[in-house]
C-alpha cells in the first residue's frame, strides 16, 4: 500500500513540474516573439533558443548526476508509465521522425507513408513480443537477455556488437542534424556546430546516465511537440482559415494536386526539366574545375552583357548578376556546386504526384516501387521492435504491469507528430508550388541565401533557362531542411523558425543521449563487467560507462561532419541492421524454448551478414568506402533499395535460428526455467536473478 502510494505522490509531482515547465517554456517563446518585434535580431533569437534549451539540459543533467548502478543504467526502475512512454517518445522522436519525416513525405508523396506505417506498427510488435518479457527479465541491456539466455559469451558480444554498429550508425545521423540546425541558427560552420551539439549532448548522459536522461527526454519532448505543432497550426489557419492541421490537409492537398497539373504543363517548366537534365550530367563530367569554373563565369558574363545590351527588364539583369555574383572564383568552392548541380537530374522529370500511390512510366516501375513501399514498412516496423535504445526503456519502469501501459503512451505521444507530419509536408508543397515557383530570381527570399550557405545540397535554385523565373525543376530541395525551412517558406516570424529549431535539436538529443548511453552500457556493463572484471565495483563500472561514452561520442561526431548520407537513409540503416540481428534471436527466445545458443549466434551472423552485404554494395558512401566498382544493378535483389535490406537479413537470421537449433542439443533446464519466468510476466517476481 506505501509503495503504491509513494508512485502515485511521486507521479503527481512530476505531473506538477513539468506542467509548471511547459507554461514557463510557452512564456519564454511569447518573450521572444516580443523581443523580436522590438528589433531583437535573428541571430540573437538562435542563440536564445539554442542556449536557453541547452542550458535547461544541463540542469536537469546536473541535478540528476548519479553513481549508483541501478540509477545510472535503468533510472532506478522508478519511471511511471506516463513519463516513461514521453520519455520513449522523445527518445524515438530522431532527427529523422522530426527532420526528415515531413520532408520525405514532401519528396515522396504518399510512398512517404511507408515509415509512418512501419514505424508505428513496430510498437504494435514491442507491446505484444518484447516490452512486458524484457521487464519480467529486468537486469540492463539486450545483450544482458542475449547472454542469459543462450549462455556463455559468444552470443552476448554479437549482440554488443550489433549494438553498436546498430546504434553507431543511428547517432551519427541525430549529431549530423544537430549540425545542421546549429549550423543554421546560430551561424557556426557545420563542423563546429556538430561539436557545440555534442555537448548538449554528452552534459545529460554524461553525468547521470539512464536516470538524467530519463527526466531530460520529458522535458525535450514536450519542447519538440509544441515546436512541431505551431508551424503547422499556423499554415493550416493561413491557406484554409482551419486551425487544425489534419482538417485543412484535404483543401491543400486538392490545390497542390491542381498546381502538379499546372506546373507539368507549362512550356517554361519543360524546358528547364530538359536543361536541368543536362546540366547534371555536364556537372557529373566535370574533371578539371579551375576550367570549368572560368568556363562557367566566363557564361555569365557574358549574359549578363546580353540582357543589358538588350535591355532586357530589370528582374532579368539583377538576376543575372546575381547568378554571375553566387557563382565562386575559387574551384574549391565551385566543385561543391558542381556536386550540387548533379541533384538536378532527379528535376529532369514532371513533378511527382503527391497524392498518386507509387507512381511509375510502366508496370514493371509501379512494381518496383510497390516492393520498396513494403520493403520499406517491414524493416522499420521490425527494426523498431528490435532497437536496444528503445527497449532499455521498459527497463526503467517499476513492473510489468507499467512496461505495458508505457508501450501505450508512447505510442500516443508518437502518434501526435506522425499524424501531423502528412499535413505539414502537403502546406508547405503548396507554399512552395504557388509562392516560390513562379517568383522572380531578382527577390529570391533571404532563407534561400542562408540555407545555400550552410549546405548547397540542402537547397540550391539555379537559374537553368536565364529567364530570371524561378521554375520548380530549378529548385532542388533537401528533405532535410523541409521542416526547418518551412517557417521562413510561408513567411512566418522568425521566432517561430527558432522554436522549430528547438524542436529538432531537442529531437536529436534525445535520440543521441539513448544511442550513446546504450553503446557505453554495452561496452561497460556487458563487455568490461561480464567478461573482463566481474568484480569490478559499482563506481569503476559507472566510471568506464562515462569515459566510453565520451570517447563513442567523439567519433560519432568525427563521423557526422564527413555528411555520410541523408539522416533518413542512416536512421533506416539502422532499423534494418536492428531488425536482422537482435529481432528473430530475442522473439524466439521469449517464445520457444528449443532455441538455443549455436542457432542464435549463427542467426545473428548470418541476419547481420547479409543485411549488411547487400547495404555495403548497394548505397554509394558504403560503396566508395569498401572499393566497390561493379554496377549496383548487379547487387541489387528484387530491385530493393539498399535501406530495405532487414528484408533478406531478417527471415534468413531466422531461418538460420530455427534449423540450427533443431541440429543441435536442446537447453539446459536452467535456461528452460528462464524462458518459463520471463513468458508469464504475471507470476510474482519482476527480476531474473542469476
Amino acid at each position: 500500500m506505501s509503495q503504491a502510494f509513494s508512485h502515485s505522490t511521486f507521479n503527481t509531482q512530476l505531473k506538477r513540474y513539468y506542467t509548471l515547465y511547459a507554461g514557463g517554456f510557452l512564456a519564454f517563446v511569447i518573450a521572444l516573439a516580443i523581443a523580436e518585434q522590438l528589433g531583437m535580431t535573428k541571430q540573437w533569437i538562435g542563440y536564445c533558443f539554442l542556449f536557453a534549451t541547452i542550458g535547461l539540459y544541463a540542469m536537469i543533467g546536473i541535478m540528476s548526476r548519479t553513481v549508483d548502478a541501478t540509477e545510472f543504467y535503468v533510472a532506478g526502475r522508478r519511471v511511471p508509465a506516463f513519463f516513461n512512454g514521453m520519455a520513449t517518445g522523445a527518445d524515438w522522436m530522431s532527427a529523422a521522425s522530426f527532420i526528415g519525416m515531413a520532408g520525405t513525405l514532401y519528396l515522396s508523396g504518399f510512398d512517404g507513408l511507408a515509415f509512418v506505417m512501419g514505424w508505428t506498427g513496430g510498437y504494435c510488435l514491442v507491446a505484444l513480443f518484447l516490452a512486458p518479457y524484457l521487464r519480467k527479465f529486468g537486469q540492463f541491456t539486450i545483450p544482458d537477455f542475449l547472454g542469459a539466455r543462450y549462455g556463455g559469451n559468444i552470443a552476448r558480444s554479437i549482440g554488443v556488437f550489433a549494438a553498436i554498429l546498430c546504434s553507431f550508425t543511428y547517432v551519427v545521423a541525430q549529431i549530423y542534424g544537430v549540425g545542421i540546425i546549429t549550423s543554421k541558427f546560430t551561424g557556426l560552420a557545420f563542423g563546429t556546430g556538430v561539436f557545440v551539439g555534442l555537448g548538449g549532448i554528452l552534459v545529460c548522459s554524461f553525468l547521470g546516465g539512464m536516470r538524467a536522461v530519463t527526466w531530460t527526454q520529458v522535458a525535450q519532448y514536450i519542447i519538440l511537440i509544441i515546436a512541431y505543432l505551431t508551424p503547422v497550426v499556423w499554415l493550416g489557419l493561413k491557406h484554409t482559415g482551419i486551425p487544425v492541421p489534419q482538417l485543412a490537409y484535404g483543401p491543400t492537398l486538392q490545390k497542390v494536386t491542381e498546381l502538379e497539373k499546372k506546373i507539368t504543363a507549362d512550356p517554361k517548366e519543360q524546358e528547364s526539366r530538359a536543361l536541368a537534365k543536362q546540366a547534371a550530367a555536364e556537372a557529373g563530367a566535370v574533371k578539371d574545375f579551375p576550367k570549368a569554373t572560368a568556363e562557367r563565369r566566363a557564361l555569365l558574363e557574358k549574359h549578363v552583357a546580353d540582357v543589358k545590351a538588350a535591355n532586357a527588364p530589370d528582374y532579368v539583369v539583377k538576376a543575372a548578376e546575381r547568378e554571375l555574383a553566387n557563382w565562386p572564383t575559387d574551384p574549391e568552392q565551385a566543385k561543391v556546386l558542381f556536386a550540387a548541380r548533379k541533384n538536378l537530374a532527379g528535376n529532369a522529370n514532371p513533378p511527382k504526384p503527391h497524392a498518386t500511390p507509387f507512381p511509375g512510366k510502366d508496370e514493371a516501375a509501379q512494381d518496383i516501387a510497390r516492393r520498396n513501399f513494403l520493403g520499406i514498412v517491414f524493416c522499420m516496423m521490425f527494426g523498431t521492435a528490435a532497437l536496444p535504445h528503445i527497449l532499455m526503456r521498459y527497463y526503467t519502469t517499476p513492473n510489468v504491469e507499467q512496461a505495458r501501459k508505457s508501450v501505450f503512451w508512447s505510442l500516443f505521444f508518437i502518434f501526435l507528430l506522425y499524424f501531423t507530419a502528412p499535413c505539414l509536408a502537403v502546406l508547405a508543397k503548396y507554399d512552395v508550388y504557388s509562392n516560390l515557383v513562379g517568383s522572380k530570381f531578382a527577390e529570391l527570399p533571404a532563407w534561400a541565401a542562408a540555407w545555400r550557405v550552410v549546405d548547397p545540397a540542402l537547397l540550391t535554385i539555379t537559374d537553368l533557362n536565364l529567364d530570371g523565373i524561378v521554375q520548380l525543376a530549378e529548385i532542388v530541395l533537401g528533405g532535410d531542411i523541409i521542416v526547418l525551412a518551412t517557417p521562413e517558406i510561408a513567411g512566418l516570424p522568425y521566432v517561430v523558425s527558432g522554436l522549430v529549431a528547438a524542436g529538432g535539436l531537442a529531437a536529436a538529443l534525445s535520440t543521441a543521449d539513448g544511442l550513446l548511453l546504450t553503446i557505453a552500457n554495452a561496452l561497460s556493463h556487458d563487455v568490461y563487467y561480464k567478461m573482463v572484471d566481474p568484480s569490478a565495483s559499482t563506481s569503476r563500472r559507472v566510471t568506464v560507462s562515462k569515459i566510453l561514452l565520451l570517447i563513442v561520442a567523439l567519433i560519432a561526431a568525427y563521423t557526422a561532419s564527413t555528411k555520410p548520407g541523408s539522416i533518413l537513409f542512416l536512421v533506416g540503416a539502422a532499423f534494418s541492421l536492428a531488425a536482422s540481428s537482435f529481432f528473430p534471436a530475442l522473439v524466439l527466445g521469449i517464445f520457444w524454448k528449443r532455441a538455443n545458443k549455436a542457432g542464435a549466434i549463427a542467426g545473428m551472423v548470418v541476419g547481420l551478414g547479409v543485411c549488411f552485404y547487400y547495404m555495403s554494395t548497394t548505397y554509394p558512401y558504403l560503396r566508395d568506402l569498401f572499393g566497390v566498382t561493379k554496377p549496383i544493378a548487379e547487387y541489387m535483389w528484387f530491385g530493393l533499395n539498399p535501406i530495405s535490406s532487414g528484408v533478406f537479413g531478417l527471415p534468413l537470421g531466422m531461418l538460420t535460428i530455427i534449423i540450427v537449433s533443431l541440429l543441435t542439443p536442446a537447453p539446459d533446464e536452467k535456461t528452460q526455467r528462464l524462458v518459463e519466468h520471463v513468458r508469464y510476466p504475471n507470476i510474482v517476481g519482476d527480476t531474473y536473478a542469476h
